[in-house]
């Protein structure tokens, strides 16, 4: 029993410094959920490609977590995938709707009086899904906060 604990012991610290090095490229990254009325194409394209780019370094990020997770819980472990297929979903169908707006980017503008029905719904759209992305990444990091000082610190000790 000693020899597996010390196992996971030492697989949870190669866990830990992946996900530091994991974390700095995505803390380089910086995506912010936050909805700007540009309506310039350039601005949609760039946000869309910062995106694509977030969502590369998160989901890398997210499946280090899984892995440390599967050492000491694959329970819990295997309701993270869920999380990381959620945030990945959330992630694909906001990009979606971005280039919606790169081919109409007056939708994004929302002093625009004679807006169309559709255009509404396409700024409602992004602005609910850009408010899910962020409410999810934010629930599975405290899950991992939690499950770190619940179950890791405990194996670290």
């Amino acid at each position: 029993m000693n020899l597996e604990s010390d196992e996971n012991k030492n697989k949870i610290k190669k866990c830990s410094e992946k996900l530091m090095k994991l974390g700095s490229i995505l803390a380089k990254t910086q995506f912010t959920y936050k909805i700007e009325e540009k309506k310039s194409k350039e601005y949609w394209q760039k946000r869309i490609k910062d995106l694509q780019e977030y969502d590369e370094s998160s989901i890398a990020y997210y499946n280090q977590v899984l892995n440390m997770m599967n050492i000491t819980n694959k329970e819990k472990g295997e309701i993270f995938l869920l999380q990381i297929s959620k945030f990945h979903q959330l992630t694909t169908e906001l990009q979606k709707i971005m280039e919606q707006i790169v081919e109409t980017p007056s939708i994004a503008n929302s002093k625009d009086k004679q807006q169309s029905q559709w255009s509404k719904k396409v700024k409602e759209k992004l602005e609910e899904v850009s408010t899910s992305c962020f409410e999810h990444e934010k629930d599975m990091n405290l899950n991992f906060r939690k499950f770190y000082d619940e179950e890791v610190k405990k194996v670290l000790e």
